[in-house]
């Protein structure tokens, strides 16, 4: 008898121990899935490399962009796609670059929208929601008009807030803007009325994300409007310490009519002050995420990136000389010299990038695909032009390096440009001639790019010719250079 009932509490103990093994197993597999790291990235649109503190700007204050620097790592050669919105950012989504990836210019539709990019592109946004992540994205798009294979829900986006047109985006009161396919009305802009500022509105749905979704692993894409002309802001408390700090030329835009609201911009009396206004706003909007993800205590387990989409631009009254907006570089948003393509990028981990760091490692818009997915445990597609940087952030393993970057862009006459380690190659005028002559710099000694030494190096310049040749692909799209 007393075996037997040893024999029982043998069994009992067993089944207790099975179950308490599995049970066990299940909270560290549900634990795991909690602890798969958040990831925000932010890109602003065409603020240039010296427009923030921790960069060299020295006419306004960045505090919390400033914060997020010295908490993580700041990036002293990254680059955009290219030198304008649509396909800067499709090279972001698509991680290849703009010889490859499918939007190559800011082709745009009637009435609202821009080419769509098609479903076989596998996007950032699809391969995170893939990897379990819930995806939101909440600022503008212009990668597919509405209706179209490209809008954000059909791209990966569980959720989408703010403009479908980088065209309308221009402009800070809207007359809508959109919620996945769902247009809302901005009643406050209606009539002429300016009472709803879309940074505000989009900003506040950004930060509802992130409170309905804190207990869950997301992927929060923050692709804001400021700092793009138009250089319009609310008269609140903000823009009235800039107010009189510095010397004014107005700017006389589009304040009534047809095209009121539709893309032109409008006038601005004070465009340094306001210019300085939309900054500090931007760097507020920053300051909140980081807060949000404070109070919720999700902060150690959430990356955020925060980039620009190309330089800075010269319209609606901006001064990007005045407040030296890309820094020691030459040239613009729409110029492939390294002031139109050379942008800020701060990476920040709590426990994983050290604090107060910087790297020179060299990289583009299309190795942030992998370098988030690898992250995110994502399979990372075969074939792209991007390469991840997850070892430079984190300082482990071997950082693969790009043999060299490869840009094209589509107005102006057409312009290519090459850079290999420290030379930097731009060709203009291909559209009538695509053997144009290739200027050549250094950038170790020639950051500028003021010193064409073409001439000198006759054997890297035919390197940087090959270059642009091979990686340039015909698209029905966007054709561009004819090949020889």
């Amino acid at each position: 008898m007393k075996k037997i009932q040893l024999l029982i509490l043998l069994v009992i103990a067993a089944i207790w121990a099975c179950n308490n093994t599995a049970q066990k197993q299940e909270e560290t597999t549900v634990e795991k899935v909690v602890q798969k790291p958040n990831i925000i990235y932010m890109i602003v649109d065409d603020a240039g490399y010296g427009d923030f503190g921790c960069y060299g700007q020295e006419k306004f204050a960045t505090p919390n962009i400033d914060k997020l620097a010295a908490g993580g790592m700041k990036f002293l050669s990254h680059y955009a796609g290219t030198t304008v919105c649509a396909p800067s950012r499709s090279s972001l989504m698509s991680g290849y670059h703009t010889g490859h990836t499918y939007i190559r210019g800011n082709k745009g539709f009637e009435p609202e929208g821009q080419e769509p990019i098609p479903d076989s592109v596998l996007t950032l946004a699809e391969i995170m929601q893939e990897a379990g992540y819930v995806t939101g994205g909440f600022g503008k798009w212009g990668l597919g008009g509405p209706g179209s294979q490209g809008v954000p829900e059909n791209q990966g986006f569980n959720e989408w807030f703010g403009y479908n047109c980088q065209s309308l985006a221009h402009n800070f009161f809207p007359g809508h803007l959109w919620k996945n396919d769902q247009k809302i009305i901005m009643e406050g802009n209606l009539d002429g009325k300016s009472e709803q500022y879309s940074h505000a509105i989009i900003h506040k749905q950004a930060l509802k994300f992130i409170d309905d979704q804190k207990d869950n692993s997301f992927f929060l894409f923050l692709p804001y409007t400021i700092p793009h002309a138009e250089l319009i802001i609310p008269d609140d408390s903000v823009f009235a310490q800039f107010k009189g700090k510095y010397p004014e030329t107005p700017y006389k835009g589009v304040d009534s009519g047809e095209k009121y609201r539709k893309g032109p911009y409008g006038s601005q009396e004070m465009p340094h002050a306001a210019f300085a206004t939309m900054m500090t706003h931007l760097d507020n909007a920053v300051g909140d995420i980081m807060q949000k993800l404070e109070d919720h205590g999700i902060a150690e387990n959430t990356i955020i990136m925060f980039t620009s989409d190309n330089g800075p631009h010269l319209e609606g009254g901006a001064d990007p000389d005045f407040f030296n907006s890309n820094g020691i570089f030459q040239g613009y948003k729409r110029d492939l010299y390294e002031g139109g393509i050379r942008v800020p990028m701060i990476a920040s981990w709590k426990g994983k990038i050290q604090p107060g760091s910087e790297t020179p490692h060299i990289s583009a818009f299309w190795d942030v695909l992998p370098t988030l997915a690898e992250i995110g445990g994502a399979t990372v597609p075969e074939g792209i032009d991007g390469i991840s940087f997850l070892p430079t952030l984190t300082k482990k393993g071997q950082q693969k390096e790009h043999d060299f970057l490869y840009w094209e862009f589509h107005e102006q006459g057409g312009k290519q440009a090459v850079r290999m380690k420290n030379w930097k190659g731009v060709r203009l005028g291909v559209l009538e001639n695509p053997e144009a002559p290739i200027a050549l710099y250094d950038l170790d000694n020639d950051p500028g790019e003021e010193n064409n030494i073409a001439e000198q190096h006759p054997d890297i310049t035919e390197k940087m010719s090959e270059i642009m040749a091979q990686e340039h692909v015909e698209s029905e799209v966007f054709p561009f250079i004819a090949q020889q």
